[in-house]
Order: C-alpha cells, then structure tokens, then sequence
C-alpha cells in the first residue's frame, strides 16, 4: 500500500468533510445525499484524463491528490483513460480547437499515463472490463476489483466500437441541443468564432461514459474540474433517463494564484510530473517561489500536511514566510518525485539562496578553452544552456536586469565570460527569481 497520506491529515472520519476542509469541493450534484453515501458506504467513482500529451502536469495532478484521498478512506478510484473521448478533444473552456491525434499516438499516451498513476495509487490490475461491442452489447468487469484498490479503465473500449446511427438513436434523443448551448463548456468556443459539429458530440460521450461504467460496473459518482460541471450533469440526466440509475458528481477548485490565474505555467510550457520534462529541481523551485499569497492554498491543496500545521506555517510574516515555502516545496517534490530527489532539489536551492551544497543545482560542463582570451559572449552562453529561447530575449534579460552572474546583476548585455569570472572553476548564473545553472569548466 503506498502510504502517502498520513493517519493524523485530518479529524474528520468522512472524506467528504476531508476534501471539504482542504478546499477542494466546488460544486455537488446533492451536497446532502452525497456527504451521506461517502460516510456510509465504499463506493466508485471516476476521473477522465484524455492523454492529450504523453505526461501529466500539475492540473492533473489535483486531480490524482483527490483520488489519493478517496482511496485512503478506502473508496475505488476509477482512473479512466480517454482512449475514445481524445480521439475528439475536450472544448472546455477552450478559444481553439484541439490538435487531432492519431490512434497510435493516444494509445501511447494512455500507456504513459498509466505508468504515473502507477506512482501514486495501489491499482488492482487483474480487474478489467470486457464485452463491449456498441450501444446494444453492454460490458461488464471480469469480477470486483480488491476492496480499497483502484482499477483503470480506457473509454476506448466503449466509444470505438460505436455504430454512429444507433448512437445517436439510442443516446443522442435524450440530449437537448437548446441546454447544452448554454452550457459553459462550450460557451467560450462558440464566443471566438464557432464551435464544430465534431466538438459538440463531446459531451455525448462523455455523458454516455458516465452511464456506460454506472451501469456495467457500478460507479456511483464522477469528479472533476470546476470546468466539467456540463459535462457531469450530462452523464447525470443521461444514465437516469436512459438506464433508470441514479448517479451524483462533483467537481474541484482549479488551482489558481491570488490573481486568478492557473498556477503550474513556466516559460516553457507546462510545470510536467516528469523528471525528463521538468527537472525536480526546476519543480522544486517553482514553489520554493510562489507568490507570499498562495503558500496557504497550495499547502493545503498539494501536501498533506494536517491541517494546524498549513495553518501554523501559513500565518509566518515576512521573512518567515520563506520557510513555509521551502516546505511547501519539499512537500510536494517529495510525492512528485521522492524524498532523495526532494532534498537534493532544497540542497540545490539553498546553495542558490545562499548556504548549503551546491552540488543539486543544474550544471553544465564545458571546455576551458571556451573561456580563454576574449571568452564566449554571455547572451550566447545562456542561449546554449537553455536559460533563453534566443539571443533576442538574452538581450532582453539582461537590459531589464534579469539576468546575475556569481550574484551580480549583469548589465552589460555584450559582456564576454572569461576565465577569471569563474570561481574555484564554477560560475553561477541566476535568471529571475527562480532559475539557477552552474558551468563548471574542465
């Protein structure tokens, strides 16, 4: 069993008042009825993850913390693979259409994603679910998954082998055209331009999805994002009224800074659960330097911290505040990627912030000779070690005083590194608040 969470996280018996003390609950189908059923029974529910990439990010990642917690207080977490549903592409809050895959590539994907769900949930990988050849030919799971376990399932199996006009027959007539205009999932597309055909049979299936695992094999609740609440109530209305099941759903605050802006944004692209995507220490960093604002969310949100403690630390003033965020930091590098690389990443950035072992800090070893007589320009260097996309934006860098060599602000945008700027033969270059990299000459 991977023990991530601890027995003493929270007071509450019911994960319902858990997930609610931390912040997470948004929206409830019937907040009553739901609250009753996850204290009293241990039931399935679902999370859809369409394999749009072939790793998962920091918004996924909300979303695997609440299954963490769902199967510690022993309910069956439902990680189901969009396998079907990204053979189209979710138009939720979208202003473009998504890029279409090929099947090679989505069922690449899946696979990738599978291998981190593997990292953070305790999978009962016997269970499977079998049988489905359309609308007319139900499926059904080989037995009950382990108590406590969870089971991952690929909508794949389902939505593929779909006969498009019994589909429609069958599942498109409880569907009506006028409600699912106002839906906010598809609001933002239609506003910039027009929303294809092709996109407006997503809620379709996702709505059929829900049904499909209600019926077949007892799910009783799908969560999601707070930009899913369409799509849930879709799945809701269709598995009552076209199989008599009465399912609930509920969805989650996205993680957004003070500012209402999603957080997990780097400069290049995604904050990746990947170490070959994002470095631990590059994802250690974006946390060790949150703004002062958002330490009390993300402790509470991505660690699992008991809930005095987020307080405690959430309350330091001033200076003081750094030290929740290195803990913060540590935290979620911790279940990310481990706690050797965790304090490796706070040795790094120490050394960086000043005192402690430098060896963690992403370095780089080039030739001596590189250095020698007039040396390598600076904007060329930083271009080479990945700090900038372009000499344009090294330039730009250094010209807004961004850009520090051994802790001293550069302002010569043509400076040359020579072999006397470096220290003990290491040179440290700092960009902005957040980047580190050491060039170690040999």
């Amino acid at each position: 069993m991977k023990n991530f969470i601890p027995d003493n996280v929270s007071k509450f018996d019911n994960v319902y008042d858990v997930l609610k003390e931390r912040g997470f609950i948004e929206q409830v189908t019937d907040e009553e009825a739901v609250r009753e059923m996850l204290g009293k029974e241990k039931i399935k529910f679902y999370i859809g993850f369409d394999p749009t990439a072939d790793c998962l990010h920091v918004g996924h990642f909300m979303q695997v913390i609440i299954m963490m917690y769902m199967q510690k207080y022993g309910h069956t977490p439902v990680v189901l693979l969009g396998g079907g549903t990204g053979m189209v592409g979710d138009p939720s809050g979208r202003q473009d259409m998504r890029k279409m895959m090929d099947v090679e590539t989505i069922d690449g994907n899946c696979a990738a994603f599978k291998k981190l769900f593997d990292r953070f949930l305790d999978f009962d990988d016997e269970w499977k679910y079998e049988g489905n050849s359309g609308v007319f030919s139900p499926g059904h799971q080989n037995r009950e998954p382990i108590p406590g376990k969870a089971i991952s399932v690929n909508n794949g199996a389902w939505l593929r082998p779909l006969n498009y006009v019994e589909f429609v027959r069958e599942v498109g007539t409880h569907f009506n055209v006028n409600n699912m205009l106002r839906a906010e999932c598809f609001k933002q597309r239609m506003a910039q331009g027009g929303l294809s055909f092709f996109e407006f049979n997503y809620m379709l299936m996702q709505g059929y999805d829900f049904t499909v695992m209600a019926r077949d094999f007892g799910v009783k609740m799908q969560f999601g994002g707070n930009d899913q609440w369409s799509n849930i109530i879709a799945g809701k209305d269709l598995a009552r009224k076209w199989c008599d099941i009465d399912v609930e759903g509920m969805t989650f605050a996205l993680l957004t800074n003070s500012e209402g802006q999603k957080m997990g944004k780097t400069q290049k692209g995604a904050l990746w659960l990947s170490p070959e995507r994002t470095s631990p220490y590059e994802f250690f960093q974006y946390w060790r330097t949150v703004a002062d604002a958002d330490v009390e969310k993300c402790l509470r949100m991505l660690t699992f911290l008991p809930m005095d403690e987020v307080k405690r630390l959430a309350g330091l003033e001033g200076s003081e505040i750094n030290k929740a965020k290195e803990i913060l930091a540590f935290e979620v590098t911790k279940l990310v990627h481990g706690e050797e690389e965790a304090k490796k990443a706070l040795e790094g950035a120490r050394a960086a912030f000043g005192g402690g072992d430098s060896a963690n800090i992403p370095t780089t070893e080039m030739e001596a000779a590189a250095f020698a007589g007039e040396g390598k320009g600076l904007v060329s260097l930083i271009k080479e070690l990945g700090l900038v996309s372009s000499n344009g934006e090294g330039f730009r860098t250094i010209e807004q005083g961004g850009l520090s060599v051994n802790g001293e602000k550069v302002t010569n945008p043509k400076l040359f590194v020579t072999a006397d700027l470096f220290k003990d033969g290491e040179l440290l270059i700092q960009k902005g608040k957040k980047k580190f990299h050491k060039v170690v000459i040999k």
